[in-house]
């Protein structure tokens, strides 16, 4: 049996449609050099009746773009990154550009392998999440050569490039000051950190969470995002005259301690803490199944504060008060960031920092 196969057209079939030069042709198909606007129109009529399809490889290496970005994300299941990809993708489409994702599970060595595979495709820059902000030797090697990066939720000082985020700090005191202006002093924080640095267990061993933590929160954290809400933590309640910043402080790291262990320690405390800060939406998930497996009401007996409006958050009873990411706007500006770049190359890197919205709901209560 033989099947009648229409021929793929091709740029001297176009070029002889259209009355051109195949040298014409091909450079107003690619959209390069110059062409008269006469003969781009007659090219482009010509390559749509003959159902001309581009040879994208071939077009790349003659204009040096493949039109594709990569991503890099730090944990796809977690509903701001859902909705940071979402911004990221409408807005690459917008400007003609496809999207390579990958996903690290805030995992270092995850994230350098996805950073490899991204640029052995020939991505014209990549958007990254960072599992570690101390961490970027193979990022700054990026950065230095010829694939722009742009990191998003989080920022690497020693970096020299774009980062777009919230003001964490900012947003983490003001949540806290509510909590005190209701009235609560003993105040929770329950946060994760990223992957432990390269090193080990000895090497992981400031980042750990203990049943105090003491200098263990003390010492940098390998994500900026938990530095900066932790420090806008310990600066609402130094104002508030709380000087011990670590009795009511857990810190975890993703895949070896969950939320809900590191409040169930907390409510095991002689004296338990009236209101828990949990610094984002999955946190908050484990910090109420703690509360819920000890019996305790919201916010009657433990006031509850989320970072990050997730959509549970306003169908729950009682529905919780949360800290407001501008969540798709976040990716969004970041695809803007990183387009900036491609096309205008070299220039000071910026910071850019988006606002964020408390949002009162019914988890806040005065302390019993």
């Amino acid at each position: 049996m033989t099947t009648n196969r229409r021929r793929a057209a091709t740029i001297p079939d176009v070029a002889r449609e259209a009355g051109v030069s195949r040298s014409t042709a091909s450079r107003a198909l690619a959209d390069y050099g110059s062409v008269s606007p006469d003969a781009r129109e007659r090219v482009r009529a010509a390559a749509e009746k003959l159902g001309y399809r581009a040879n994208q490889l071939a077009r790349s290496m003659i204009t040096g773009r493949t039109h594709t970005l990569g991503v890099v994300i730090a944990d796809i299941q977690n509903p701001f990154f859902a909705g940071v990809t979402r911004g990221i993708t409408d807005a690459a489409h917008t400007a003609g550009y496809q999207v390579l994702l990958a996903n690290t599970d805030e995992d270092l060595g995850a994230e350098r392998a996805a950073v490899k595979t991204l640029c052995d495709k020939h991505v014209d820059g990549l958007v990254v999440a960072p599992a570690s902000t101390t961490e970027v030797g193979h990022l700054a090697a990026l950065v230095e050569g010829v694939c722009p990066v742009v990191l998003l939720d989080r920022h690497a000082p020693s970096l020299p490039t774009d980062a777009v985020t919230v003001d964490n700090q900012g947003a983490s005191a003001d949540a806290v000051r509510r909590l005190i202006a209701a009235g609560h002093r003993r105040i929770a924080l329950v946060t994760l950190v990223g992957s432990e640095p390269d090193g080990g267990a000895d090497g992981g061993a400031e980042h750990g969470a203990g049943a105090r933590t003491g200098e263990a929160a003390s010492g940098p954290f390998p994500i900026s995002t938990g530095v900066e809400r932790v420090a806008g933590y310990r600066a609402a309640l130094r104002a508030a005259g709380i000087e011990d910043t670590d009795a009511y402080l857990r810190v975890g790291t993703f895949h070896r301690q969950d939320p809900a262990v590191l409040t169930e320690e907390l409510l095991s405390l002689p004296e338990p803490p009236t209101a828990v800060f949990a610094t984002d939406s999955m946190i908050a998930l484990g910090v109420l199944s703690a509360v819920n497996a000890r019996g305790l009401r919201v916010p009657e007996d433990i006031s509850v504060v989320a970072f990050d409006d997730a959509e549970w958050t306003r169908v729950v009873r009682p529905r919780l008060s949360v800290v407001a990411q501008p969540v798709q706007e976040l990716g969004a500006e970041a695809v803007r960031a990183l387009l900036t770049r491609i096309e205008r190359g070299a220039r000071p890197p910026r910071h850019i920092t988006l606002d964020t919205t408390f949002i009162t709901r019914d988890s806040v209560a005065p302390p019993r």
